[in-house]
């Protein structure tokens, strides 16, 4: 079957029950791309959940509405980064009374040696296993920064005054995911200091697993924002979120349940880390209004039949019990 022009492909969406017609239409299916526009936001969820559209103007509102969603979000989620990456760092370096890398992983991060006395053997060859893993990772960060001339980075090595990169340093050039990852190779005793140094709730997180599993959340969703990938379903989450992570946000909310399947769930996530870096009721409050009416814009834009599928009923009460939180 040969390729269909952008005619051809307004014709096909008419045969599919998609009204479009017009040399407006024509170019916003041109600007948004047929494959990365109407087929990667035609269904909710998963393929086999389709949105019930009946005009092109539906598909490019969906479009525009999960765009908006990104600008409003990407912003917080960098903050949040930045500041959540700054009190770790000032924790480990506490722990470990050191800025060098080499002392971090002989001090705070869980190996073979310094596993709990309760661990099992293959307990404490799983920690050694992902402190190795951790070490190369590093080293491939710092590698790549090197090779693409990193200011951050090329400072230590091209000085013969320096002996190696200091964990700041080192902290300036982790992806968020590297950042997770290293946050779940640490002791215990570094993680509960880093989660009390946040005030994450921690009735309900003994093992002090929050701390990285938040970031590993908040990446997820960072990722599809940077690389322009849907949003507004969550379709982009692969990580299971355990019951801590939702009792977490459950019973400091008081929110009646959390699951992370909606949109709505992330910005309760990202409301909760800006209260706890002490960021301003006004600015948050402003947050949540934004979304709020990114929300309603939306509804406004599409038929009941598709609003009803993207906009999870409850979620204007959700919204009152986070304002009354904040």
């Amino acid at each position: 079957m040969g390729y269909k022009t952008t005619d051809g492909l307004m014709r096909h969406l008419r045969d599919t029950g998609i009204d479009i017609s017009g040399s407006t239409q024509k170019q916003l299916l041109i600007n948004t791309g047929y494959f990365h526009g109407y087929k990667g936001y035609r269904f909710f969820g998963n393929t086999n959940r389709k949105l019930p559209f009946s005009s092109y103007k539906e598909v490019y509102a969906t479009i525009q509405y999960d765009s908006e969603l990104k600008a409003l979000m990407y912003g917080k989620i960098m903050f949040i980064e930045t500041a959540v990456k700054n009190i770790a760092l000032e924790a480990i370096l506490k722990e470990t009374n050191s800025e060098e890398i080499q002392n971090m992983f002989d001090r705070v991060i869980s190996s073979y040696r310094n596993a709990p006395s309760t661990a099992t053997i293959d307990q404490r060859k799983k920690y050694q296993a992902s402190k190795l893993n951790l070490q190369k990772s590093i080293q491939s960060s710092l590698a790549n920064a090197y090779r693409k001339n990193n200011p951050k980075i090329t400072h230590f090595y091209n000085n013969t005054g320096y002996s190696g990169v200091p964990l700041w340093a080192l902290f300036e050039i982790m992806t968020m995911g590297d950042f997770g990852y290293l946050l779940s190779c640490l002791t215990y005793s570094a993680r509960d200091r880093i989660s009390k140094q946040l005030g994450l709730n921690l009735s309900c997180d003994t093992d002090r697993q929050l701390v990285y599993k938040y970031i590993y959340a908040l990446k997820e969703l960072r990722n599809a924002i940077a690389h322009n990938a849907v949003v507004f379903d969550t379709r982009f989450q692969s990580m299971d979120p355990g019951p801590a992570m939702k009792r977490c946000l459950e019973n400091t909310i008081h929110l009646p349940y959390v699951n992370f399947k909606t949109i709505g769930d992330y910005v309760v996530l990202m409301c909760y880390y800006l209260k706890l870096l002490h960021v301003s009721k006004t600015e948050i409050k402003a947050f949540i209004r934004s979304f709020e009416k990114i929300i309603n814009n939306y509804r406004s834009t599409v038929s009941p039949a598709v609003s009803s599928v993207v906009i999870h009923p409850d979620l204007s009460m959700r919204m009152i019990i986070l304002k009354n939180f904040i």
